[in-house]
């Protein structure tokens, strides 16, 4: 079915079914994997017929892109929702701490979707793509919490970009890796000082 053809919603109800669709869909292939999906089975836990999903959804792949542009916010950078957040100087580590903390949980509730989103990048250039677009709103939006809130030193969106690169390395190793031997509240100890260290030094 080309592009063209797909029905566009208008009504409440036909919305709500396309929105159903997306979100089943989309949370299937994070839980059993994209590969092991078809829109057969999305159709079925979507409660609507095979047609019905080709009348919305070019495809699987269709709804899966689609549905990553709608979650990324809240599965894949959770930062985004802080943009409007006032913070003092001597509040800049707990608000730093607060938001990984808040990251690994968000981790921790999506991990078979961050997981397959994670893959499906590596081998998809649009996946990949949109994924870099959310990774430089991000760090935009870190750039304008810390300039409303007077951290304005000089490389602010290099060094932004380098925070959320580490907070997400952070939140991975604490909420999927989970070596023993390693004491994470150390190393939450010491991100959160060195995150600090940079957004507060003066080059």
């Amino acid at each position: 079915m080309e592009k063209s053809e797909l029905r566009q919603p208008i009504q409440k109800r036909a919305i709500k079914k396309k929105q159903n669709i997306l979100e089943c869909g989309f949370n299937l292939m994070c839980e059993k994997g994209y590969y092991n999906v078809d829109c057969i089975e999305i159709a079925k836990a979507s409660n609507v017929s095979t047609g019905t999903v080709y009348q919305y959804f070019k495809d699987k792949r269709d709804i899966f892109l689609q549905g990553l542009k709608n979650y990324s916010d809240s599965i894949l950078f959770p930062i985004l929702e802080y943009k409007d957040k006032k913070i003092k100087t001597n509040e800049l580590s707990d608000f730093i701490r607060k938001i990984i903390k808040n990251n690994i949980k968000v981790h921790n509730l999506s991990k078979s979707a961050h997981e397959e989103i994670m893959s499906i990048r590596h081998s998809d250039p649009e996946v990949n793509e949109i994924f870099q677009e959310y990774e430089l709103e991000a760090t935009n939006v870190l750039v304008e919490i810390l300039k409303n809130n007077n951290f304005d030193t000089d490389n602010l969106f290099e060094k932004s970009h380098l925070i959320i690169a580490w907070m997400d390395n952070l939140c991975h190793e604490v909420a999927y890796h989970k070596h023993k031997e390693l004491n994470y509240e150390a190393m939450t100890n010491i991100v959160v000082d060195e995150i600090v260290n940079l957004i507060m030094k003066k080059d």
